[in-house]
């Protein structure tokens, strides 16, 4: 039988650094893109780690309509503002949807107005890089926000294809690559997994 262990058995001296007051804060810009399974569920283990740390927390989502597990708990059980901009439909790139084009510039609308309300520690914007990829708005709108942001806010966007004027401006980018994906093996997109 293995003992049981308590955080506090293991946690080292200093760990429980208090937080950083916004005063002396400073914000990073993390990307988190590539074509890899995992964007989304990184930016999401960000949030319940700044949660833990008393940090108010926003997510932006984009391009997703549906309802995904991760939402429902952030947003439900630990107070989380969630925003989904998206329909439940994938959208085409080269003949985008009018309604696309709208919660696109709806979404962006909201991130806006989280930054410009300075109430929020982090804010997530979830798949953005994939409306700026798509031309549902154009990049350079994405980037001012990045730029106009609270000097210490942290801001986290995601999505494939970040460009290269993005990943010069963040100050941390994460490249999420494929080297294998279950779909490719007949197993279905399920709870749990994908949403």
């Amino acid at each position: 039988m293995m003992p049981q262990i308590s955080a506090s058995d293991v946690t080292a001296l200093g760990s429980a650094t208090p937080t950083e007051s916004r005063e002396t804060r400073k914000g990073v810009l993390l990307v988190v893109t590539g074509t890899g399974k995992g964007k989304t569920t990184s930016a999401i283990g960000t949030a319940l780690r700044a949660l833990g740390n008393g940090f108010k927390v926003a997510v932006v989502q984009f391009m997703k309509g549906r309802i995904y597990g991760e939402l429902i708990v952030l947003r439900d059980r630990l107070g989380v503002d969630v925003y989904q901009f998206g329909r439940n439909a994938f959208v085409d790139p080269k003949n985008p949807d009018p309604r696309d084009l709208q919660l696109a510039r709806e979404g962006l609308d909201k991130a806006w107005e989280i930054v410009r309300a300075g109430q929020h520690d982090l804010l997530i914007l979830d798949e953005i890089i994939y409306v700026a990829s798509y031309g549902l708005l154009p990049e350079r709108e994405v980037l001012e926000l990045a730029r106009a942001r609270p000097r210490w806010m942290d801001l986290i966007l995601t999505g494939r294809g970040a460009s290269a004027e993005l990943i010069e401006l963040a100050d941390t980018v994460s490249d999420v690559k494929e080297i294998k994906h279950h779909y490719k093996k007949g197993i279905e997109s399920r709870a749990g997994m994908e949403y």
